[in-house]
């Protein structure tokens, strides 16, 4: 069983920054992947960024280049680093573990087999 719980959530102003973190316990298999997933009010979860089946980053265009997906293995933690955050950012943000694949398959909320409780981020101007 895996267990991921989020954290670093909080209200920021448009333009700032957050780190979102994910800690991860139990067994992982070797050819997990790892991805953070947003709901946005009123809207569908969706994936965001992910570690595809070889370590390579993968990001949804509303994201690429304001937001950096990284990971600790020491730590077994997930993070993802939020810049130039925009109104539209405000969302539940989850981090989700399941069998690796390429990116989409990652970022797909069918696919992923474990899910964190989510951290709350409100993006405010």
């Amino acid at each position: 069983q895996v267990q991921l719980v989020e954290s670093g959530g909080g209200s920021v102003q448009a333009g700032g920054s957050l780190r979102l973190s994910c800690g991860a316990s139990g067994y992982f298999y070797s050819n997990y992947c790892l991805a953070w997933f947003r709901q946005r009010p009123g809207k569908e979860r969706e994936g965001i960024a992910a570690f595809d089946s070889v370590g390579r980053t993968a990001y949804a265009d509303s994201v690429k280049g304001r937001f950096t997906i990284s990971k600790d293995n020491a730590k077994n933690t997930l993070y993802l680093q939020m810049n130039s955050l925009k109104n539209e950012d405000t969302a539940m943000y989850y981090c989700a573990a399941g069998r690796s694949g390429v990116s989409a398959y990652c970022m797909a909320t069918w696919s992923r087999n474990y899910w964190g409780q989510g951290t709350q981020v409100t993006v405010s101007s």
